[in-house]
């Protein structure tokens, strides 16, 4: 098959969610045997490369606006998915999804994942908000094929679309623990003695939150926030500059590779303070690194079933405050961390979920061969 991916900004390296779920699961598609075609979005690329393990990269412009980026890019991409007579379109996110019926109306077969329902993000005004549900509708209505990554995402598709969903979950490789330390002693940072957090400068991942309760603690150890904003704004200014003003507190920008692995490998606690997420792959990470944690009980959160411990009610600075401090102090027993690892085996392994995935797109292709004689 030949499939044509949109609606991430892009692929290797590039931060996010929907991003770094698109980089692990793509190449497993085009080990399969498929002819993979991914659109980035020029202004994040910074090495304008062809081809990365075996999927092609489409650099398709995209305008430096956060209300226009993704519906223009995903407006040009559907285009370059049509010339390239793609056999499925596969389009993630609820915003990209107001391109389904076009897609449609072109003649290509879609497959949208839904990560999530974004108008829930606080950084959004009204108007943004409408347009994503907006998204998400036509997405969950006019799609061939939906996939989801939670139950949570699973409901709601069903009682706004009426429609029955393919869930997926997102998923994480199991990690080389690193044994090196030099990036920690380039941030000032020692091992076991940080908590760490991996997440954007945006309002809905509750990094303020965070941040005052751990300054309001009585932990001595320091506090790692890896992350940045992809588009600056008097929060993600505010926020750096509350960083800045404490010792403390350390801010990483964005890191892949040997310096991420570093901070994981590590970390004597990982903490997601999240409003909203879809299924947090960050989460996941830190669960395959067997590192303590401690999350908000929404409900992204509470799928991925961990002891009633590690959650923290949304938003509630003094428990937040309090089960820092206990669980940093407690960290994790062999036990909890044989648990993770079989966890992450079982329901979150990246090979099983592109096999689930070509099985989506096997639902609609085949069939589709067939009329015109094929198979």
């Amino acid at each position: 098959m030949k499939i044509f991916v949109t609606g991430t900004r892009g692929i290797p390296n590039i931060p996010g969610g929907v991003e770094k779920h698109c980089q692990e699961l793509y190449p497993l598609i085009a080990r399969l045997g498929h002819d993979v075609h991914v659109a980035t979005r020029k202004h994040y690329v910074i090495k304008k490369q062809r081809n990365w393990k075996n999927v092609k990269l489409v650099h398709v412009y995209a305008p430096r606006k956060k209300n226009l980026e993704a519906i223009i890019h995903t407006f040009l991409a559907v285009i370059e998915a049509w010339k390239l007579k793609a056999d499925i379109i596969h389009i993630h996110a609820v915003g990209p999804g107001l391109m389904v019926p076009f897609a449609k109306m072109i003649g290509l077969k879609v497959v949208v994942t839904n990560h999530g329902p974004d108008y829930d993000r606080q950084k959004w005004g009204r108007t943004a908000k409408l347009i994503l549900k907006l998204g998400e509708y036509f997405g969950g209505k006019f799609s061939d094929e939906v996939i989801v990554i939670s139950t949570v995402i699973q409901k709601n598709i069903f009682n706004r679309c009426k429609r029955q969903s393919q869930i997926i979950y997102n998923g994480v490789p199991l990690p080389e623990i690193s044994e090196h330390i030099d990036f920690l002693i380039k941030i000032g940072v020692k091992p076991k003695d940080y908590i760490i957090a991996v997440s954007r400068f945006v309002p809905e991942k509750g990094l303020e939150l965070l941040i005052n309760a751990f300054l309001s603690s009585n932990l001595s150890c320091k506090l790692v926030i890896a992350g940045d904003a992809d588009h600056a704004t008097k929060y993600s200014k505010n926020l750096k500059k509350t960083i800045d003003d404490n010792d403390n507190i350390i801010k990483t920008g964005y890191i892949t590779g040997e310096p991420l692995n570093q901070l994981f490998s590590h970390a004597g606690l990982f903490v997601l303070p999240s409003f909203h997420e879809g299924l947090p792959i960050a989460l996941l990470e830190a669960l395959s690194y067997q590192l303590p944690v401690l999350v908000s009980d929404i409900p992204a959160n509470l799928e991925v079933g961990l002891d009633k411990e590690k959650y923290f009610k949304c938003g509630e600075i003094n428990e937040l405050k309090l089960k820092l401090s206990s669980l940093f102090i407690k960290g994790i027993d062999e036990t909890e961390k044989k648990e993770y690892r079989k966890m992450i085996n079982k329901k979150y392994n990246w090979q099983s979920i592109a096999e689930q995935t070509v099985a989506v797109y096997k639902k609609i292709y085949p069939l589709d061969k067939a009329k015109n004689g094929i198979l």
